[in-house]
């Protein structure tokens, strides 16, 4: 069998366990939200337009969601949490999931590729493709941090 294929298959398993269980501890955690003393909260009007909403148009979001990062697992605990049916999210889980297998298996082993002949031609080009992705990523994780994190004399910030 095409390595592709295997790794894409491997893949959606992944990510169809994954995303589904998320969606089912978010149905979870809708339910024991609605038992608690925040059921009144959940009960008013623009909360259930909100659920409504989701209900109908969330499919489209949860399976867009796939395409990107750190946004999936709460569109998907989110389709949980507001009870999307079940008729509308196994859709857009199956579509989305497939989109995302296919990205990962295919451009994960192309760069995985690239950095095995790297370092079977040129050990230390390949360890230094390796240290620029690894910092790449720090930094860039450090510059989400701090654009996330409020800005210090902020009375919004200072007042939590």
């Amino acid at each position: 069998m095409d390595k592709i294929a295997l790794t894409a298959g491997a893949l959606y398993a992944i990510v169809l366990l994954r995303a589904g269980g998320t969606f089912a501890v978010g149905w979870l955690a809708g339910a024991g939200a609605r038992r608690s003393r925040f059921g009144g909260r959940i009960s008013s009007e623009k909360f259930q337009r909100a659920e409504r909403a989701i209900q109908r148009w969330g499919a489209p979001v949860v399976a867009v969601s796939f395409l990107t990062v750190g946004f999936q697992t709460a569109a998907n605990f989110l389709a949980g949490s507001m009870r999307m049916p079940l008729s509308r999210y196994l859709p857009a889980l199956f579509v989305g999931g497939a989109a995302w297998a296919l990205i990962y298996a295919t451009a994960g082993l192309g760069v995985l590729g690239v950095l095995s002949s790297l370092f079977a031609e040129r050990p230390a080009l390949g360890a230094s493709a390796v240290a620029a992705l690894v910092l790449a990523a720090i930094g860039a994780a450090a510059y989400r941090r701090r654009r996330a994190a409020p800005a210090s004399g902020d009375p919004v910030a200072e007042e939590s």
